[in-house]
């Protein structure tokens, strides 16, 4: 099975490894195509030096040399992952990765969600009294956002269980929490838009399975949506990271193709 690795982050942002390295990386795993998608800049201060600058034209020197470098042997493709804080905008980049990661409290303070436990747990009883599915709904409330926004892709969707299987505050079966969740796939256009599966926190050890959940990948299967393997990597050795375990799942989720992202477009790869 052939396929891409274009969600990847570098030391532009908060990843371990260069562009270079990340794109080697990708190609010596075999990545038909490469893509860089570093963390767009916000306004808030604490995330200073972990994404890109305002002027991120240094940033896109850098991918548009390495696609002329790999020409002929692998595509490279120039991204951003846009967050729901973000100050900048997606335009004239190849892609975007549309993600929420912060949730903003009366008070102005923002909780990053996937950052620890710790973080998401001061969240939930700081802001909402300690009922997480009101936190859950907040969160999904900003994914419904992002989603109608029409990101080429639509990253990591259930990102506040991440650290559910270590430290569990939701319970993923119950109806309420389906709700809210189901309630933001369906703002997103299946024509326009990918869902990922993204194995990004099997690598960093928090989960032993790809987000999103399999009734959430079967909602959009029916919806008509088509979904893309990422990895979310934040270092070279995690650059097509438990693809097997992402492609099983989406075969269990009945899906016979994944699309790969290219030079040329979304090219569907059977599974």
């Amino acid at each position: 099975m052939r396929f891409c690795s274009v969600h990847t982050h570098s030391i532009c942002c908060d990843g371990k490894n260069t562009l270079t390295e990340m794109a080697r990386a990708a190609y010596e795993a075999g990545a038909v195509s490469f893509g860089a998608s570093g963390h767009s800049h916000t306004p808030l201060p604490e995330d200073e030096g972990c994404v890109l600058p305002a002027d991120m034209s240094a940033y896109r020197a850098e991918v548009l040399r390495l696609r002329e470098a790999c020409a002929g042997q692998m595509d490279v493709l120039l991204g951003i992952e846009l967050d729901n804080c973000a100050d900048v905008s997606a335009e004239g980049f190849d892609y975007w990765i549309g993600s929420v990661h912060r949730l903003k409290a009366p008070d102005g303070q923002y909780y990053t969600v996937d950052w620890s436990p710790e973080i998401l747990s001061d969240c939930r009883w700081e802001v909402f009294g300690g009922d997480a599915y009101a936190m859950a709904e907040c969160y999904y409330t900003e994914v419904r956002k992002m989603a109608a926004m029409k990101p080429t892709i639509l990253g990591h969707l259930d990102l506040i269980t991440k650290f559910n299987e270590k430290a569990p505050c939701l319970d993923e079966e119950s109806s309420r929490y389906r709700a809210a969740a189901l309630d933001a796939l369906h703002a997103a256009d299946p024509d326009a838009t990918l869902l990922e599966i993204n194995t990004g926190a099997m690598s960093r050890g928090w989960r032993t399975s790809p987000y999103p959940a399999r009734f959430l990948l079967e909602e959009w299967r029916d919806m008509g949506g088509q979904v893309i393997l990422t990895a979310d990597a934040h270092s070279s050795d995690a650059i097509v990271y438990a693809y097997p375990e992402a492609a099983e799942l989406a075969r269990a989720a009945g899906y016979s193709h994944a699309i790969l992202l290219t030079a040329s477009g979304w090219v569907p790869e059977p599974l």
